[in-house]
Formats: structure tokens, C-alpha cells, sequence
């Protein structure tokens, strides 16, 4: 099982912060829906069963925990920990039409468990390397907390979508003009 981790390209981040607020919002995921995300964002082809799916939205709990934090040493001391208790081989891959990228695979005997957090741990690891820090964060948006990956290079990134940074925006210069 391999999956493209995000370094330079954070595609693999965007299944990881999906699947993080799919299981937020809905802690009983079923296995179609899990499958669906999976399915999605090229995630490894087999059938997920309810006992999978279980297994999955409880491994999905460790990728919330370092998605919540904004330290970058527990971050990393974080995705360590995962890092040693679900090591992962680092392979250079080409799929067919796309440039070479780096994904990860578990041993054969791996499980889900194991498949998820060793390829999200390296992920986010890259990904904090890159930037030097966590660049990932929770939509700053009056109720919307979700997760997203910030994939800007100039300010940090505050909102989930532009969806989001647009209602603030409009909320913020209706309140302005109500004062005016």
C-alpha cells in the first residue's frame, strides 16, 4: 500500500485534513463514506468493512491530535511518536502522467492502522520540515473548525476555503458600516 505523502505537493494533506473533519463531523463514518474518501484521493484499493471503518475513524484520532496543535516541537514530537510506532518504507513513485513523488509503503503484514498513521505521519513530517513549522491549522471562521493544510507562501493561512475568509470579510464590513 503506498500513498503520495505531500511534500511540494500537498495532495496527500488534503485527504489527511479531509478525512480528519469527516471523522469530526460524523464520528460514526460509515465504510462507504470512509471508502468514498479514500477512493478520492488514491488511497489503497481494497474494500473497507465497518470493522475497517471503526479502525480507522480510532487511528483518524492521533491525526486530529497533531492537526490541533500549532507548536511545532510537540508537533514534531507528536508525529515522531507515530513515526517509531508506525514505521513505513519511503519510495520514490511515478504514476502514470505525473512526475516522480514520494509515498510510503508499510510492511505486507501491515493493517489500516498502520497503513494511515505511517503514511500521515510522514506526510505531516514533510510538511513541517518544508515550512519550517505547522503549516496546517483550523478555519478561524465564527463556527467552522475545521482543518486545513496552509499552502500559501506569503500570510498564514486563517480559513478552511475562501468560502470561509469571504463570510468573515462581509461579516466584518457589515458590522463597519452598521457603526458608521
Amino acid at each position: 500500500m503506498t500513498q503520495d505523502h505531500g511534500g511540494g505537493n500537498p495532495r496527500g494533506l488534503h485527504f489527511l485534513t479531509e478525512l480528519a473533519n469527516t471523522v469530526r463531523e460524523d464520528p460514526e463514518a460509515s465504510a462507504a463514506d470512509l471508502q468514498a474518501l479514500l477512493e478520492r484521493h488514491g488511497g489503497p484499493a481494497f474494500r473497507l468493512t465497518d470493522a475497517d471503518a471503526r479502525e480507522l475513524r480510532r487511528a483518524t484520532a492521533h491525526l486530529i491530535d497533531i492537526l490541533a496543535l500549532q507548536d511545532e516541537d510537540a508537533a514534531a514530537e507528536a508525529i515522531n511518536a507515530l513515526l517509531d510506532r508506525y514505521p513505513a518504507r519511503p519510495r520514490l513513485v511515478r504514476l502514470p502522467g505525473r512526475p516522480w513523488s514520494l509515498h510510503t509503503e508499510a510492511p505486507a503484514t501491515a493493517d489500516l492502522t498502520h497503513w494511515l498513521l505511517s503514511t500521515c505521519a510522514l506526510a505531516l513530517g514533510l510538511w513541517l520540515g518544508e515550512r519550517g513549522g505547522c503549516a496546517w491549522g483550523r478555519c478561524a471562521a465564527p463556527g467552522c473548525d475545521r482543518f486545513f493544510v496552509d499552502t500559501g507562501r506569503r500570510t498564514p493561512q486563517r480559513f478552511c476555503t475562501p468560502r470561509c475568509a469571504t463570510r468573515v470579510r462581509v461579516a466584518a464590513h457589515r458590522a463597519q458600516r452598521a457603526t458608521d
